[in-house]
């Protein structure tokens, strides 16, 4: 696609970022961020594993007592990591 009208390069960024795979893709890698901001500082240090496959979340907890809470509250992180994250990261939790 040829351009007439020069752009600057933080608009270029800007719009190669809002592509759907792009975008999937950045806030995949800021995951672990998200999480421990969601979640706070003390579960998220009690987190084993946070691994995304096919828009599963496979969370592996240290903690019973945390993983039993988490358990209760899926839905609401689900929601709250896709609304954080600006995409359609996310179409369940499993918590181990």
């Amino acid at each position: 696609m040829r351009r007439t009208k020069t752009l600057m390069m933080g608009e270029l960024l800007d719009e190669f970022f809002k592509r759907p795979y792009v975008a999937a893709k950045v806030a995949e890698g800021r995951l672990p961020e998200t999480w421990r901001a969601i979640v706070g500082d003390r579960a998220a240090d009690q987190t084993a594993e946070l691994r995304l496959e096919n828009h599963v979340l496979y969370v592996r907890m240290r903690s019973a007592i945390l993983r039993s809470e988490l358990f209760y509250q899926r839905e609401a992180l689900r929601l709250e990591i896709n609304e954080r994250s600006g995409v359609k990261l996310v179409n369940a939790i499993i918590i181990r």
